[in-house]
């Protein structure tokens, strides 16, 4: 069995620029096609093994088991799903999930001053299970999702919601569901959370809190989708492993999932689809349909200009994007050499997100061990000639575009993005010695310990 379908198949399992302006029209009903994209051709691989356009570069800013360059932290292994946080010093932050198993889990951050030199690095959720993606919120705060090796342990996966800006615990949110938690996403307009599900016969729910924006409490439901894409939900259990309620629709594979202007992008591996829900109109469609360079759908990131960046697991290792001009083209891809002092085997690519300028765009590239399971990896940031703007900016508002900064919809819904208080959301910031994530009995026991704490526990 190769490492994808390990992973994947069911044995295991910046929010500085969240809420950009959206980027398709209401009246696009085709899904997207092959095309030029923005940026032209890759080049030959650079020193670090990657394939670029012309303009763009590429470093190598973690790698597992080895300490982030100027700190003592070292980084995790089997780095993934990712977001960026800005810093009040003009700096920002870089935060990564480890998809390790057996309780080695957890979420990793880099801090980053204002000219792009990594000044820390230290862990933010230890001890978890097979933490593949999860989603930023607009309070500052980070979701990271467990994807556990459910069949084997007979346990499945919660999310965690962590603090990126100093050395702590994440909380358990039990009330957003029992599953393999792959992704979530916020729309804070609605108030509401998205979540996808990692299995072949997963759903896609939604997460309403009790009290917006305290996570501790709330009603989850799944998706049902008619022929026509209209959605419509039913409430789940949310202590009920694996709820999926009669009547609701089956996804295959649930990947990235993000947010943006009155839209939820989502991805599904099983049949390579990217979809959009119109949160508006309660309407979803299908942007990508895998007739085209995109294999492998996975992390999902769309950028200030309106464009959706893919991260592929498998395939042939790319991050492709689908343009604004509804173009889908690889904007990098890494080779199969031996790249940041890693060999380059069999691997997938995740944790897509841009800085708050938007000209700086991080991900990682995993490494599998013997026998297929998650292991080494590098954790890289591309510079170069990004767009920022979206092309059409002036001249289509449309529905749910206003044509508004990067950041207008938090910003309306009245919520902060400093992320040195965490109002309403229970945590702590509790000091936690920077290293790699716990081992052994230790790391089970803080799992053990961080399950068993109370719902409205903070």
């Amino acid at each position: 069995m190769d490492r994808r379908s390990f992973l994947k198949a069911g044995l295991v399992g910046a929010a500085g620029l969240a809420f950009g302006p959206s980027f398709w029209r209401a009246a696009y009903t085709a899904p997207a096609v092959a095309g030029p994209g923005p940026y032209g051709p890759l080049l030959p691989a650079d020193p670090n093994g990657i394939a670029l356009p012309a303009g763009f570069t590429s470093r190598v800013v973690a790698v597992s088991g080895q300490p982030v360059a100027g700190t003592t932290h070292l980084w995790h292994g089997a780095p993934d799903g990712g977001a960026t946080y800005a810093t009040p010093d003009g700096g920002w932050i870089y935060v990564s999930n480890s998809e390790l198993p057996f309780g080695q889990g957890g979420v990793g951050a880099l801090r980053f001053g204002p000219d792009g030199t990594v000044v820390d690095a230290y862990s933010i959720l230890t001890g978890t299970e097979s933490n593949c993606a999860g989603g930023p919120t607009p309070w500052g705060t980070w979701l990271s999702c467990e994807e556990p090796i459910a069949q084997l342990r007979g346990e499945e996966g919660h999310v965690f919601e962590c603090n990126p800006f100093e050395p702590s615990e994440g909380e358990v949110r039990p009330a957003m569901g029992t599953f393999a938690h792959e992704a979530a996403a916020v729309d804070p307009v609605g108030k509401q959370v998205y979540l996808t599900e990692d299995r072949p016969d997963g759903r896609f729910y939604r997460f309403t809190p009790a009290s917006y924006p305290d996570l501790s409490a709330g009603v989850l439901e799944a998706a049902a989708v008619a022929d026509d894409g209209a959605v419509t939900w039913v409430v789940v259990d949310a202590a009920e492993p694996a709820p999926r309620p009669e009547g609701t629709t089956a996804f295959d594979g649930g990947e990235g999932c993000w947010y943006d202007s009155g839209h939820v992008y989502f991805t599904s591996k099983g049949d390579d689809h990217v979809r959009d829900l119109d949160v508006a109109t309660q309407r979803m469609s299908v942007l990508y349909a895998g007739d085209g360079p995109l294999d492998g759908v996975d992390n999902v990131v769309v950028s200030s200009a309106g464009d959706l960046y893919v991260c592929e697991d498998g395939g042939n290792l790319e991050i492709c994007i689908i343009s604004v001009e509804r173009e889908v083209a690889p904007i990098l891809r890494i080779e199969n050499q031996r790249g940041g002092g890693v060999e380059e085997g069999g691997t997938e690519l995740a944790g897509a997100a841009f800085d708050p300028s938007g000209t700086r765009l991080y991900f990682s590239s995993q490494r599998a061990t013997l026998g297929g399971l998650p292991g080494p990896g590098i954790t890289y940031e591309i510079t170069g000639p990004f767009r920022t703007v979206r092309p059409d900016a002036e001249a289509d508002a449309g529905p749910g575009r206003s044509g508004s900064a990067p950041g207008a919809d938090a910003r309306a819904a009245g919520q902060s993005r400093s992320g040195q208080t965490l109002p309403a959301t229970g945590l702590d910031g509790r000091a936690l010695a920077t290293g790699l994530a716990l081992l052994g009995g230790a790391a089970a026991a803080a799992h053990a310990v961080r399950r068993a704490q109370p719902a409205d526990e903070g």
